[in-house]
């Protein structure tokens, strides 16, 4: 595809990268780093989140590892995918089966987020509901003492109402995938924009949000809480990037939701930051 020219600084905040080249694939798309680092390049995307796919009943500690060595030398910055042993709801089958379940030895602890967050090629965490579970309270207290963003898959099941349920009551800032809403639920993604009136410290990525209505809606309405994403490798971050320069808003709203916003959140994709 040609190179877009559109004068933004434009950072990415949702980009699946397999641990090796050897082929891993996210949604049938196989991708190596410097293909990766080429596509976004010819989109003009500057820096870009990137985490392992996700994969049920797996430990993340080598993925992740595996993202971050490949992430050395190139403009990507690494986050930490995590999992967990809780399911949401309020019925009594499943606040049982929450109380008498252990971490095994594939799940996330808080010693492993304290060394994440200590790491220094780790920027912040992303987790997956709808493979993984969520973290229990262990896990989530040690989110908060090390304070980093969590980027949530938000969906049909990963609803907002349990997203507010289980984690956006918490401190850390949560950054809800594709509007809360994937795939491409209206309604999940109205019900998400809402909740950005009761909850300071969350935002909402734009990835696979193909509906201009809320992406401007949530622009108009809250020009400080929206962060693009490509969903690269599934989506080209050509296609991702055009979506949001189509919209109908102002340059000062392109410009916050390209870059500006998720810097104030992110210190690892300012531009003058070292990753």
């Amino acid at each position: 595809m040609l190179e877009l020219e559109h004068g933004f600084r434009v950072v990415d905040l949702s980009t699946r990268l397999p641990s090796t080249d050897g082929g891993g694939a996210s949604q049938g798309h196989t991708i190596t780093a410097d293909r990766l680092e080429r596509e976004m390049h010819q989109a003009g995307i500057t820096k870009a989140v990137v985490f392992p796919p996700s994969t049920p009943e797996t430990s993340y500690v080598a993925p992740n590892n595996g993202v971050a060595r490949r992430s050395v030398d190139r403009p990507f910055v690494s986050f930490a995918r995590i999992n967990g042993t809780q399911t949401p709801g309020q019925k009594t089958t499943g606040r049982l089966r929450n109380a008498v379940s252990r971490r095994d030895d594939h799940h996330t602890t808080p010693g492993d987020i304290e060394k994440y967050a200590y790491d220094d090629r780790f920027h912040g965490f992303v987790l997956d509901p709808t493979v993984d579970g969520y973290p229990d309270d262990d896990v989530l207290t040690a989110l908060e003492d090390v304070d980093l963003p969590v980027i949530v898959r938000g969906g049909v099941d990963a609803p907002p109402e349990t997203l507010a349920e289980t984690l956006l009551e918490r401190s850390f800032p949560v950054i809800v995938g594709h509007f809360g809403g994937y795939p491409l639920d209206r309604s999940l993604m109205s019900d998400m924009i809402d909740l950005l009136a009761e909850y300071d410290d969350c935002y909402l990525e734009t990835s696979f949000v193909r509906y201009r209505e809320y992406l401007e809606r949530a622009l108009l309405e809250h020009p400080d809480r929206v962060f693009f994403g490509s969903g690269a490798p599934a989506c080209h971050p050509n296609v991702a990037v055009m979506e949001i320069l189509t919209l109908d808003v102002s340059e000062d709203l392109l410009r916050r939701a390209f870059s500006k916003n998720a810097c104030r959140v992110i210190d690892a994709l300012a531009p003058n930051a070292e990753i």
